[in-house]
């Protein structure tokens, strides 16, 4: 097998459009990892852009999506197919997280390269389900949030490590379960079993991102936990949603600091929301 070069394999499978392409070129690169056949060396990260993907879905603003009845075999394809858009996003989060950032231990590269292999394995095991209930993916329309994160925190490794598995990621630590509890009211299992394997894997993912964002401080010379709550209140507005799985969250990284401060905010943000204007 010939050598890779990491920075513009990683370029050419984010740059990918088609899903199968993209998960070929991630097992390909993976695999080349593995046997010592990547070359971590080339020029700088150009600007950060649209990532690849297939022209559907239609990206609307999140307002517009449809409402998600899981008591209808629509509303639960409709979950279905906004996990898969969400796995998707994330192969291509995991691919930028390797190609943009530069000069970092192997051991850096190697992590993002196992998440984007992950998340390809989990954008097909949803796109599966979706086509055993009579559906593709692009048949719903989908947001844009995950890129636009990608986008604000291009330019820092400590933002990107912080917002993207620590924030965005997490949170799929906090609403998966309950996505569980109301699929198995309905006896969708085979959906509930997707969710399970994803669930497991995620917090391993988000651990990696706790793991290098420490790193991204150590490097900065900065206390992790400060510079976490600055970048929330700056990069998402302050808003940080509940209810929060504190122990999925323990498990991977969060300090009980960390997870106070996110109880108090995310309890603040509810009763903001929740007073008349």
């Amino acid at each position: 097998m010939s050598r890779l070069a990491l920075f513009e394999a990683a370029r050419d499978a984010l740059a990918a459009r088609d899903p199968l392409d993209k998960r070929r070129r991630v097992g390909a690169l993976v695999r080349a990892w593995g046997e010592g056949l990547v070359d971590v060396s080339g020029p700088g990260p150009e600007p950060i852009a649209e990532p690849g993907r297939p022209a559907r879905p239609e990206l609307v603003a999140p307002r517009k999506l449809v409402r998600r009845r899981l008591s209808t075999p629509h509303g639960r394809a409709a979950l279905v197919h906004a996990v898969a858009h969400i796995e998707f996003n994330a192969i291509n989060l995991a691919l930028d997280a390797v190609y943009r950032f530069r000069g970092l231990p192997g051991a850096y590269y190697r992590d993002w390269l196992q998440v984007a292999a992950d998340e390809a394995r989990h954008f097909a095991l949803m796109q599966d389900r979706l086509h055993a209930m009579g559906f593709a993916y692009g048949d719903f329309a989908a947001h844009d949030g995950l890129w636009e994160m990608a986008r604000r925190t291009a330019d820092r490794l400590a933002a990107r490590m912080a917002l993207v598995p620590r924030v965005l990621e997490a949170r799929g630590l906090d609403v998966t379960p309950g996505m569980i509890e109301r699929l198995q009211a309905v006896g969708d299992t085979q959906t509930v079993n997707c969710l399970r394997v994803i669930l497991h894997e995620e917090e391993a993912h988000v651990a990696i991102g706790t793991r290098w964002f420490h790193h991204a401080c150590q490097l900065e010379r900065l206390a992790p936990e400060p510079v976490f709550r600055e970048l929330v209140r700056k990069l998402m507005s302050g808003r940080v949603r509940g209810p929060l799985n504190v122990a999925a969250r323990r498990r991977s990284g969060f300090s009980d600091a960390e997870l106070d401060w996110l109880g108090s905010e995310a309890a603040a943000s509810s009763g903001a929301r929740s007073r008349p204007d």
